[in-house]
């Protein structure tokens, strides 16, 4: 993660900034799954901005899938970007099951079925 940069004149939010150099560096193979990343006070330093800032952008890339958070283990590497996008469209089914007045076991079986 070595070629992580942020530009404060961007209009994108750092902590966007922040997951979009992170996810790239998971797509580049630069952090594999399994490895763990250096920590959020550590990151914020090299790249200049405030803590808070990269643990944004690290719980973002969590709920993609990306990562993972494990206390007394730190942060992982939990898969692929492949992975996170198939737990984006995951998500947004659940959602508009939701809304459609579904429930998880009916979506499961509906899932099961279609496989």
């Amino acid at each position: 993660m070595e070629r992580v940069k942020i530009d404060v004149s961007q209009p994108l939010p750092l902590y966007e900034q922040v997951a979009a150099d992170i996810r790239r560096a998971i797509a580049d193979g630069e952090a594999r799954p399994g490895e763990r990343l250096p920590l959020a006070k550590d990151l914020a330093t090299v790249l200049g901005v405030n803590t808070n800032t990269v643990l944004r952008a690290l719980r973002v890339l969590r709920d993609e899938g990306l990562l993972e958070f494990r206390r007394g283990r730190g942060i992982t590497v939990a898969g692929t970007p492949e992975r996170g996008a198939v737990l984006t469209k995951v998500n947004e089914l659940v959602r508009f099951a939701r809304a459609q007045g579904y429930r998880r076991e009916e979506l499961i079986a509906m899932i099961e079925a279609a496989t």
